[in-house]
């Protein structure tokens, strides 16, 4: 008999609706050592949290997330509000002694961040950080080759994520406040690419060379209603406008501990691109190249062939047999989508609170403060107008 796991998801809206999936989805999917309960939900009294959680598949909703936190019913916290409200519920779990999921980036101040590391150290309970690009089967051969050495030494990194869906229309949603948000295009998809560029050269960031962060849209139509399922869904203008205080677009140069250099750039008004999510890293062996928009694809040229053969080869990556997670998923080349991932990291998740190895590295959230440390020295970078070493950032 599979033991259960009591989930309590702190947050509604475009994660919200993820996650529930997520939670739904694994055990039909996965043998899960633990099978995930879809106990309860928390949402404020104007997002209408039973409505939520009737349509999702959540057994309770409530509006007093500190209860439900410490409901001993509870088994996982986790926790998709937006950023400065993530330490919060986090604290409280931790203290509690529950395992706790957090969406990235882990908090909206590196204080915080830092804050929450402490705490689960301390109590000694598992973390987990929503990093979902982890868990495209194209990324986690990625990781897996170059830890297998296919690329050799890596000397070249690039990396963009590039949206467009920030334009004049959009209003002032707390996705453009700094004290909710954090920070802009940097933190939301910068995060990404910072976690990604890690995990797959198993290399740190140690420099930020150099750093540009630029706000195009000042200022912004207040928003009225309720945001909705997805990042600009329910949004609606109101009367009267009000300050932008987060970067549109943050563009930095890097070194990696390996010796490699790198370059990063995220923005939300790059026309044409809804999610181009892509890396690019050279070696002296070989590059690989990755682009979300084709996230079921991975491109590999092996410079360890004759001169004569070398070329790019378009890796398919959903063999069952032989890429990670898709063996659970459907036949070859029956492509997945943006939610799997999510699944996929559900499934580690499950794994490793049985005592299990995840297949794929999940991070915690000390793994989490290290990429959130690296998008404050981009900022200071900005700001200062210099290079800044990690060593200066804590």
């Amino acid at each position: 008999m599979v033991e259960t796991l009591n989930v309590a998801l702190i947050g509604q809206g475009f994660m919200g609706r993820t996650h529930s999936n997520a939670w739904g989805q694994v055990g039909k999917f996965f043998q899960v050592p633990l099978r995930p309960v879809m106990h309860s939900v928390f949402g404020q009294a104007e997002e209408n949290p039973q409505a939520f959680a009737n349509n999702w598949g959540w057994q309770h909703a409530t509006t007093d997330w500190e209860g439900l936190v410490r409901s001993p019913e509870i088994g996982l916290v986790d926790v998709v509000t937006p950023n400065f409200m993530h330490a919060p519920p986090a604290r409280a779990a931790i203290a509690a002694g529950k395992p706790c999921s957090c969406e990235k980036p882990i908090a909206g101040t590196l204080a915080d961040a830092r804050e929450m590391v402490e705490a689960a150290k301390a109590a000694g309970v598992k973390t987990f950080v929503w990093f979902n690009y982890r868990r495209c089967p194209a990324v986690a051969l990625a990781h897996q080759m170059v830890k297998e050495g296919r690329l050799g030494q890596i000397r070249h990194v690039r990396a963009a994520y590039l949206q467009d869906w920030a334009d004049e229309s959009v209003p002032l949603a707390w996705r453009f406040k700094k004290e909710l948000a954090g920070s802009g295009a940097h933190g939301d998809l910068n995060a990404h690419l910072v976690d990604m560029t890690r995990f797959v050269t198993g290399q740190e960031i140690t420099e930020i060379v150099g750093a540009m962060a630029e706000t195009f849209i000042k200022r912004r139509k207040l928003m009225t209603g309720v945001v909705a399922g997805g990042i600009t869904e329910g949004l609606q203008s109101g009367q009267g406008e009000g300050d932008v205080t987060v970067d549109d677009t943050v563009l930095f140069l890097a070194r990696f501990s390996g010796g490699a250099v790198a370059s990063f750039e995220a923005a939300r008004q790059a026309t044409g691109n809804q999610n181009r999510n892509t890396f690019e890293i050279n070696g002296t062996k070989g590059t690989l190249k990755f682009d979300f928009e084709r996230m079921n694809e991975l491109m590999y040229y092996d410079a360890t062939q004759p001169r004569v053969a070398q070329g790019w080869t378009n890796i398919m990556c959903t063999h069952g047999a032989d890429h990670p997670y898709v063996g659970n998923w459907w036949p070859d080349a029956h492509l997945i989508g943006y939610e799997h991932g999510f699944v996929n990291q559900a499934y580690d998740i499950c794994r490793v609170l049985a005592g299990q190895e995840p297949v794929v590295p999940i991070p915690d959230f000390e793994d989490a403060y290290q990429t959130q440390r690296v998008l404050e020295a981009v900022m200071l970078s900005a700001v200062e107008r210099r290079p800044v070493n990690l060593d200066e950032v804590r």
